[in-house]
């Protein structure tokens, strides 16, 4: 169970303590205490006010306040009691000179005596203008005065919410200068009391009430609040932190309009708009009706002498182009047009006549061409430069005979030399493949590819030119498969490819 701090009116003392004692009997500690207590008791008086610099300040988990005022030379222990402390406007942070007001009385327990404060205010300055220049400074910073987060003001409301005291000429003034300056918007008014200790929590209340019934409601556009002039306690409630964060958590926009001109709350540093006085207000919130009529009846005045210019322009257009000549002669147009046709399909036609002459021409020449050649010069030639390549093919397979000769002697003398079976396996699959490239070259990978080789019946000798056989005479013809015999019928034949 938590032990609550001493109270010294709690304490008290039996008469006989009170009593003159002799000096020279021996003293208790506490009996020494009740006499200094006494003596405080008779000879100081019963509220004192000390100003001093705010230091050590702790705040009990009772609500109680535990702090130190000090001077250049010395220190008062202060406690300030929950319920003192629950009225204070300002936080009292240390470093702050203030003046305290209280009894002193002895704290017997620890025999320190301490003041009791009753009262305590920020020296030179009002405690509710430290309070509202502490929560200023403290909003700012959490940034709920930035002016990048205001909601604009909706150009032609239709509902607007008021949050002020029935009572009042506040309310008053609102109501009939929205009626006047702009008939169509409905007022909805939520009462609350706009000063006192439950003013704060009530006005806090309407913003988050209407917030969240503003469907309900049938849309609210607008709100605002405010109430009329009045000293800086009567205008407090709209300086409470719960109402500020009230207004910069509304998602509609709201105007702020606390007392005079001159009066400036936080109310107004957080809402979308402030406004001088609860009359400027409306005034800010709802356009008006005469001046929009005028505007409007201009606007008209300005449509029609355009759509009149315009028709104007339009009616001179139109009899410009019912003096032209396409409108007073039409078919001109169209026979210029078949006209133009007819010269077209003429150009066509001799342009495919000329297209076709053309290609007959260069077919003609093209049928001389091959008309001059003939078949067995082609032939001839033909033949001979097959019988040169297959001179030079095996040209190229002796060469490469040799060359893989000289490879498989060596790769012997290596596979001699070297005991690892491995190597002997690669050797022998580089033979391999030396030897299916040799084969891929020999004269029967040349015929499997499509040549064949003539040789004589007779001596068995190959046939490399014409003039080596005879009519009548037979010979061989080896292909990739097999060999056949024919037998030469014409060997004038080959003057065609001369």
């Amino acid at each position: 169970m938590t032990r609550l701090p001493f109270d010294p009116d709690r304490v008290s003392v039996p008469p006989n303590e009170r009593l003159p004692l002799k000096t020279d009997a021996p003293l208790t500690v506490s009996r020494i205490t009740r006499m200094v207590k006494a003596a405080i008791d008779q000879h100081l008086p019963k509220t004192v006010h000390v100003v001093g610099e705010i230091s050590n300040l702790k705040r009990h988990t009772s609500g109680h306040l535990y702090f130190v005022l000090k001077d250049e030379h010395t220190e008062l222990s202060c406690v300030m009691w929950r319920a003192a402390a629950a009225k204070l406007k300002f936080d009292p942070t240390g470093g702050i000179e203030a003046i305290a007001t209280g009894n002193i009385d002895v704290f017997e327990r620890s025999g320190r005596y301490q003041l009791y404060v009753r009262r305590l205010e920020p020296k030179g300055v009002g405690a509710l203008e430290l309070a509202f220049r502490q929560l200023r400074e403290k909003l700012e910073k959490e940034g709920l005065f930035d002016p990048a987060r205001r909601k604009p003001l909706p150009r032609f409301p239709e509902r607007v919410a008021v949050v002020t005291s029935q009572t009042g000429a506040a309310v008053r003034d609102i109501v009939q200068t929205l009626r006047r300056r702009w008939p169509a918007t409905r007022v909805l008014l939520y009462p609350v009391t706009v000063q006192g200790p439950t003013a704060a929590g009530e006005i806090a209340q309407a913003i988050r009430t209407i917030n969240a019934n503003s469907v309900s409601l049938g849309g609210i556009d607008c709100m605002i609040i405010g109430r009329g002039g009045g000293s800086i306690e009567d205008l407090w409630a709209f300086n409470e932190e719960i109402v500020a964060r009230a207004i910069f958590d509304s998602r509609i926009p709201i105007v702020s309009a606390i007392g005079h001109e001159v009066d400036v709350s936080i109310s107004d540093w957080v809402a979308d708009v402030r406004a001088a006085t609860p009359t400027a207000a409306a005034e800010l919130v709802v356009p008006t009706r005469e001046e929009w009529t005028e505007q409007l009846d201009a606007a008209r005045r300005r449509i029609t002498r355009l759509v009149e210019h315009r028709r104007a322009l339009g009616l001179a257009a139109l009899n410009g182009l019912m003096q032209r000549a396409h409108f007073r002669e039409p078919l001109t147009i169209v026979q210029r047009r078949e006209q133009i046709v007819d010269e077209l399909v003429t150009r066509i036609g001799r342009r495919v006549a000329e297209s076709i002459h053309t290609s007959h021409r260069r077919l003609s020449a093209a049928e001389v061409t091959l008309q001059r050649i003939r078949p067995d010069v082609f032939a001839a030639r033909t033949q001979r430069q097959l019988s040169e390549a297959a001179n030079r093919l095996r040209w190229a397979l002796r060469v490469r005979a040799t060359r893989s000769d000289h490879s498989l002697a060596n790769l012997r003398q290596r596979l001699a030399t070297v005991a690892p079976i491995h190597r002997l396996n690669r050797a022998k699959d580089r033979v391999t493949a030396l030897s299916d490239r040799l084969e891929a070259m020999s004269h029967k990978s040349t015929l499997r590819r499509g040549f064949t080789i003539t040789r004589k019946k007779r001596g068995r000798n190959v046939v490399r030119d014409p003039s080596q056989v005879a009519d009548g005479e037979t010979v061989i013809t080896d292909t990739a498969d097999g060999s056949f015999e024919s037998r030469v019928i014409n060997l004038k034949q080959r003057e065609l490819f001369d």
